[in-house]
């Protein structure tokens, strides 16, 4: 019996702890929805987004309009709406219904519209299923860099560690590592609808939209380690800063006719335009599609632009280094902001 009681005891006291363990946890933790969305899938149309990093370590929902950012979750929480709060969730989940919902509600919440210039940006995307990036996609690139045109699109990967913040700090590696550091200003396709075998007059209607995006590379790594190691050049943390913001496909127009620059420490480094394609934004999205199942909040990065470092004279090739500045740009979008610490 005395053995029962202190099982009984210990139990008690366990389930205590965790209660206490659970009330502890960060907000974003405990601040489950209480309900799954079960309704229709859908895209969002018309709207301008930003990631709210809050003061509770939550990388939410921003709606940028005239009167200034609407924060989703505060809003949502207020209405009691059932609402995505993140773009992940918005995306993956298609519950537009929901997010249109709290956005409507906005004036009437009480909740104060955000000023964007004093947000802290946080990762538009955190979980997608799939970053699918394509390679030597510019004509004017592949020459410089002295490559045939392919006739598919090359294709490799990233991983969810190389995701990161509009105005982050991207956190090099140290010179024993890699020092050969380069810039890649590339368009980003945000898959809105589940896609597979797709033909390329077809594939802009599964687009959810477009965001700036910066396929930074380690190209000591991606071109001198033993066998060639694209993946390692490409995937170290932080290697893709994405944002300020994720603009839908409707707002954009004809993705095949963007314009793209990069600053480097404000100096202009690259200056094209996605009608360089060698293979353009269905016919990227077509091929991928043959392969792969891409599903709601995957996303495409599209190659890069002449005017990167690597396609530079060996003799003058400055690599990046600690405390530059490297500001993406790409027309419609938004300018991509990012410092090398």
């Amino acid at each position: 019996m005395s053995e029962r009681r202190d099982f009984l005891k210990q139990a008690t006291l366990s389930g205590a702890g965790l209660m206490a363990a659970a009330a502890a946890l960060p907000a974003q933790a405990q601040d489950a929805h209480p309900k799954p969305y079960k309704g229709p899938h859908e895209m969002v149309k018309g709207v301008k987004i930003v990631s709210i990093h809050q003061a509770d370590g939550a990388e939410t929902l921003g709606v940028v309009t005239a009167k200034g950012v609407v924060d989703i979750r505060a809003v949502a929480k207020k209405m009691k709406i059932q609402s995505p709060y993140t773009l992940d969730e918005l995306l993956q989940q298609g519950n537009a219904p929901g997010f249109y919902a709290a956005l409507k509600a906005a004036d009437k919440s009480g909740v104060a519209y955000l000023d964007e210039s004093k947000i802290t940006h946080g990762r538009l995307f955190m979980n997608p299923s799939k970053i699918v990036c394509v390679g030597l996609n510019y004509k004017a690139h592949a020459d410089e860099v002295g490559m045939k045109h392919p006739s598919v699109p090359p294709l490799f990967n990233k991983y969810n560690n190389t995701l990161a913040a509009h105005n982050c700090i991207l956190k090099i590696p140290s010179p024993d590592i890699s020092y050969k550091l380069d810039y890649e200003t590339e368009l980003l396709i945000v898959v809105g609808k589940t896609m597979r075998n797709v033909p390329a007059a077809e594939t802009l209607n599964y687009v959810a939209g477009y965001c700036t995006s910066n396929d930074f590379s380690s190209r000591d790594l991606q071109l001198e380690t033993p066998s060639v190691q694209w993946m390692i050049g490409k995937t170290l943390d932080q290697y893709l800063p994405i944002g300020p913001y994720f603009v839908a496909a409707d707002l954009v127009g004809d993705p095949n006719q963007l314009q793209l620059k990069t600053y480097v420490n404000g100096e202009l480094r690259q200056n094209s335009n996605t009608s360089d394609f060698i293979h353009n934004t269905q016919a990227m999205l077509a091929y991928i599609s043959k392969f792969w199942t891409l599903e709601p909040g995957d996303i495409v990065i599209t190659g890069t632009p002449q005017g990167v470092i690597l396609g530079y004279p060996k003799d003058k090739q400055v690599w990046l280094k600690k405390g530059d500045v490297v500001v993406s740009s790409i027309e419609k979008l938004g300018d991509l902001r990012f410092t090398l610490g």
